[in-house]
């Protein structure tokens, strides 16, 4: 607010300087205009003192010459002065020039602009300036976790969509929260239930390893049974043990999805626009093939999403020389080729790629946590298609498989 009074300031100060200088521009113009009669008057009597005659149009600020001869010299309704020439008096009239109205007029207009600029600074604090300030705060308590600041309602054109907007954001992060203390809580009971079932193996395997390591057991019968037992309850541990990995992954499997129809062109203007200013700055040569548009049967903003993980691999393993966007049409799907060269993944790793949390040899030195692929594979079986990997002549290329609508 302050900043745009300061604007507001020096607007206002830069015009009034500028309304200045025209008003004194025409004054000094005005003067310089009503000295002319006596520049043509003077003129005048150098052309009756060397020709005895003189032509009256050559001079426009002058409407009559006359002597004593034509009436009293010092008697007239106009404006008028006494030039002596040949030694004669003249009584030259002239019309007085007036810029009065044309100043009047050109200030008239500046005020009218001032009131025009005034109005516009007013509407701009009224409608912009005031409803941001109200919402400068906004950002900052959600970024806190503060989830019930008040968001003012705006029925501004300018931020009624803005606070929508904001609204919805905050509804997300709430949501986002209570499905987070939902899962932390349902782990909690999940390990707390996994813990105290495998305490019952457990005890049972420490019971008869510590018999058979003391020897209790003479007789083989007892013996092979006790280590029967220790191999059924480590059997029971391990199936445990997988019950809390599918817990954990779990947690990256629940994506919510929703299937309608998409322009593929709307996808890819949106990916256009995300990347090929910034691939350009970086030398990279981002080429998008020739495609047909059409109707696909999907959710736009998780396939774009898709796109995005794809390109930012691509950026990130490959060699910043090129990356490719090509497509092609198979059974009903339309498939989305992403590829870039400069891959140093081996054909066997292409099978684990698409694990959570599973890195390729070629990920050292360059961040992330094995996630997004994973993300794709979930999200794209989620819309009814397929991901899947290949290496072609050092050329590492994804193809997402969509259905068409």
């Amino acid at each position: 607010m302050k900043a745009f009074r300061h604007i507001c300031i020096a607007v206002i100060s830069v015009f009034l300087i500028v309304a200045v200088i025209v008003n004194i521009a025409l004054i000094k113009n005005k003067n310089s205009a009503e000295g002319e009669y006596r520049v043509e008057a003077s003129r005048l009597a150098d052309d009756i003192e060397k020709n005895g005659t003189y032509d009256l149009s050559e001079y426009p600020r002058l409407t009559g010459v006359y002597t004593s001869a034509d009436g009293p010299l010092y008697e007239s309704e106009n404006n008028y002065l006494i030039i002596e020439a040949r030694g004669e008096l003249y009584r030259v009239e002239y019309k007085q020039f007036t810029q009065d109205d044309s100043l009047v007029l050109i200030n008239c207009i500046l005020a009218a602009l001032f009131l025009l600029i005034l109005g516009f600074l007013i509407y701009i604090r009224t409608k912009i300036i005031v409803p941001f300030g109200r919402l400068d705060s906004v950002p900052r308590e959600l970024a806190k976790g503060n989830l019930a600041v008040e968001i003012p309602e705006e029925k501004s054109r300018f931020f009624g969509r803005f606070t929508w907007g904001i609204n919805m954001l905050r509804e997300n992060l709430e949501g986002s929260r209570k499905q987070e203390l939902q899962l932390l809580r349902e782990k909690k009971l999940l390990l707390l239930s996994l813990s105290h079932d495998i305490k019952t193996p457990l005890s049972a395997i420490k019971l008869n390893s510590k018999a058979l390591a003391r020897g209790l057991y003479q007789d083989e019968d007892k013996r092979r049974a006790a280590a029967e037992s220790i191999n059924k309850r480590a059997d029971e541990i391990e199936n445990f043990v997988t019950d809390i990995t599918r817990a954990a992954s779990e947690d990256f499997m629940n994506f919510e999805v929703n299937i309608g129809e998409v322009f593929l062109s709307e996808i890819i203007s949106k990916i256009n626009a995300r990347y090929a200013a910034q691939l350009e700055l970086s030398g990279t040569n981002f080429k998008i093939g020739e495609y047909g548009d059409c109707l696909l049967s999907c959710d736009g903003d998780r396939l774009g999403e898709c796109l995005q993980n794809l390109i930012e691999n691509a950026i990130k393993y490959g060699d910043g020389t090129r990356i490719s966007i090509s497509f092609d049409k198979m059974d009903g799907c339309e498939l989305i080729m992403v590829s870039n060269p400069g891959c140093t993944l081996e054909n066997k790793e292409l099978v684990q790629i698409f694990d959570s949390f599973q890195r390729g040899s070629n990920a050292q030195g360059a961040g992330g946590n094995g996630l997004g692929l994973f993300i794709c594979k979930r999200l794209m079986t989620l819309m009814n298609g397929d991901v899947y990997a290949e290496i072609k002549d050092g050329e590492f290329r994804i193809t997402l498989v969509v259905r068409l609508a």
